[in-house]
Parts: structure tokens; sequence; C-alpha cells
């Protein structure tokens, strides 16, 4: 496993090195279930990422028509005026819209299975949570996780009579007996950390638990959790899947129907579906993910090393740096590692200071977008060091963001 060599403008974009970007490869068990992904638009032979994201849930050719069709704004529509409702076709457009069905045909391919969309990240975390999770269940949540969704776990689920238990995501891990529904996130969010996700999964079904999978950060082309075991992958589709910090998204894909039936029967009953225009958005924009996600991952790669050996930063973390703690378990179940990096000022004035000197870093919460931003996380509630940075690279020339980041860490030596 080796670091990818930075971009420069000169060099090909990501379908020429996705091979060699982050983890460097496809291995068999992720491209075997991909192969099939585009079997719709001609034939099951393997196809690199670059392509399947292009064609994902893309219909098939008609003279006239559209790439990608308009998106369907409706609320109801026309029924048989004799025969009313019927199965398969179009009544309500909280449950049915043909934008919608587009948008999870293409994430479904990329993480081969069958996807419900929703308005956002967390209605798609909370619907697992509340449609899997009775009285008398336990749940247990990633301790170094999306801190939202424990406080969600926390505010709403004892009261329900369901136990919420915590583990670290890179362990040491509690015997899963009684446990109804695992959640993963891999790597974590901010600490990136990561763990064996086919060995937690065995050892979850082993005692009767289901596993879920927050898929936010890698992406689907990062890592394919429903490939390594889990029942669901869940994400917020806002970051690096759509990528241009200009919409809200959450999905949650599964190859199990009647666990899809019940998402979906969750979604309609609550209501919590994206706009038409969002789902067509995220569509339009899934098709430059592969390229997105190349450049992100070489400006990590760099903005890495320097941080390392800067005397500002006192840690930092990538998985695809060798010498990570994450490093070994990453390369064993993702294809490529994500744009984001995770490091330590000195306090919240360094990373004041840090933000003010950079021109091109912009002080934002997401992350995965075409502009490089950085969160000091204490500041939402992680319980994190003071000056803990999530930094997530954009797609600006490699050079001029490691040249950018090392002024302003300069800067926060003050």
């Amino acid at each position: 496993m080796t670091a990818p060599e930075p971009l420069s403008a000169a060099q090909p974009t990501a379908a020429d090195e996705s091979a060699a970007t982050g983890l460097g490869g496809r291995p068999d068990a992720v491209q075997g279930a991909a192969d099939g992904a585009v079997a719709g638009r001609g034939g099951s032979q393997a196809r690199g990422d670059g392509t399947r994201v292009v064609h994902a849930g893309v219909p098939a050719p008609v003279a006239g028509e559209p790439f990608l069709p308009s998106p369907v704004f409706v609320a109801p529509y026309h029924l048989d005026p004799v025969a009313g409702p019927q199965a398969g076709v179009d009544g309500y457009g909280r449950s049915d819209n043909r934008t919608y069905r587009m948008l999870e045909q293409a994430i479904g391919e990329l993480e081969g299975g069958e996807c419900v969309v929703f308005a956002s990240g967390m209605a798609a975390i909370t619907a697992v949570l509340l449609a899997t999770l009775r009285g008398g269940d336990a749940v247990i949540l990633p301790s170094d996780g999306y801190f939202l969704t424990r406080a969600f776990a926390a505010e709403h689920l004892p009261g329900r009579g369901i136990e919420v238990r915590t583990m670290p995501t890179a362990g040491p891990y509690p015997a899963f007996d009684g446990v109804r529904l695992l959640l993963l996130e891999t790597p974590s969010n901010p600490g990136l950390d990561v763990c064996d996700v086919a060995d937690l999964a065995a050892r979850a079904h082993a005692t009767g638990g289901l596993v879920a999978v927050d898929n936010t950060t890698p992406t689907p082309l990062g890592q394919r959790p429903l490939d390594l075991g889990a029942d669901f992958s869940v994400a917020s589709g806002t970051k690096a899947l759509t990528g241009h910090s200009d919409m809200l998204l959450g999905y949650v894909c599964t190859r199990d129907p009647e666990l899809a039936a019940m998402i979906r029967t969750w979604r309609a009953r609550t209501g919590g579906v994206p706009g038409p225009f969002e789902a067509w958005l995220a569509h339009r924009s899934l098709g430059t993910l592969d390229l997105r996600l190349a450049r992100q991952t070489a400006n990590a790669a760099a903005v890495a090393d320097l941080l390392a050996g800067h005397p500002a930063v006192a840690s930092v973390r990538w998985p695809g740096r060798p010498g990570d703690p994450a490093y070994e378990a990453a390369g064993r179940q993702m294809r490529r590692v994500p744009g984001v990096v995770t490091f330590t000022l000195a306090d919240k004035a360094a990373v004041d200071r840090f933000l003010a000197a950079s021109e091109l870093i912009f002080a934002a919460t997401s992350f995965g977008g075409l502009h490089t931003s950085a969160d000091r996380r204490a500041q939402w509630g992680d319980d994190t060091p003071e000056g803990l940075v999530r930094f997530s690279c954009g797609v600006e020339d490699t050079a001029d963001l490691v040249a950018d980041v090392r002024l302003a860490l300069d800067a926060a030596l003050g």
C-alpha cells in the first residue's frame, strides 16, 4: 500500500490514476460485486470507477431525450378514476417520484444494494435506528463517531426502552450478546480510526444482531460495507458523494428486501424525502465523483506529509499514510482513502491564526467539497482537544494547497 503521488496540472486525471490512488487497486472481493453494476447500460464486464459513476442510474438513450431527465416536481398524480391507486403506478409524491428512483438506482449500483434516499444524513441514520430498534433492544454506537448520532441516541432511545452502549472504533470491543444493532463508522469522524467491518459484522451476526456502517467519509468508491457483511450502508450524501456544497441528502442501502421495505415504509410514514431538484442535483454530481476523489486523495497525501513534519502540529491522522495507526486496517478493506485529514494544533488561538493566514482554506463544518475547508471540532461539542482540526482537502492544485497550508502553519506558531 503506497500513498498517491501529488497531482500536478499536467498529470492525467482520475480515470488514469484511480488504480494508484489511496490504497492502490480494485480488490477482487470488491470489484467482483461491482462488475454487474452497469449491466443495464451495456454489459457485465468490469468497468472502472469513472465509467460507473458517469453511467450509474442513467436511462438507455432515446433520440431527442436528455441524458439525465429533468426533475419531476409533483405532489399528487392522476389516479385511474375507476380502479384508483394501483401497484407500480405513481400516486403521491411523498413516496412516488421518478427523480428519486433514478438517484436510488444510481447509488444502489455503486453501493451494491437497494437504496432509499432521504432528505439528509441524519434523516437516514435515525431511520435505521428507529425502524430497527424496539423496547428491550440494545444498540452499540461508536464513542468516537459523529457526535450528533450519539446525541440523538442519548436523547431519544432510552425513553423508548432501548439501551445505548458505546465502543471505540479501534477497540477494545465488548461482547455483542443481546445487541440488536451495531453501528460502525469507519473511518471515524473526526478521529479517522478504522475498524475491521467483516470481523465485527461476523461477531454481531453470530449473536443475532444487525450491522450498519456509516459510509459518509469513504463513499462507495472507497468502501462498500455491504460487500464486507454489513446489513446497512448509511451515509450523508451532502458530503463527498455530491461534493458541491449546495444541497443536503442522505441514503440507506441494504441487500435484504425485508429491511429495504422496512426503511422505505419508514420514509413514507415520516416524510423524510429529498426535494426532486436536490435528488436531480445529486445524480448530476455523481458523474464527477471519481475525478473529485482522486484529486482530494492526492491532496490529502501531500498535506498529511507536510503536517507530519511541521513544528506547529502536535499530531496528524490520515489512514493512507504509512505509519498511521489505521494504515494496515484501511489497506485490507478500502479501495481508496478519502481526502479528510485530522490534525491538532496547540490550542484555539493557534487554529484561529491558521485560518486567518490561509487564502485557500474555508472555515466550514462540512467536508468532501470542491473547496478545501477546516473545522475546529471542539466548537460543535465533540469531545476533542481545543486545537483539533478536521481538514477536508478540495480539488485545488496540490502545489498551491501545500504552499498555502505551509504558510498558515507557520502563522499558527505565533
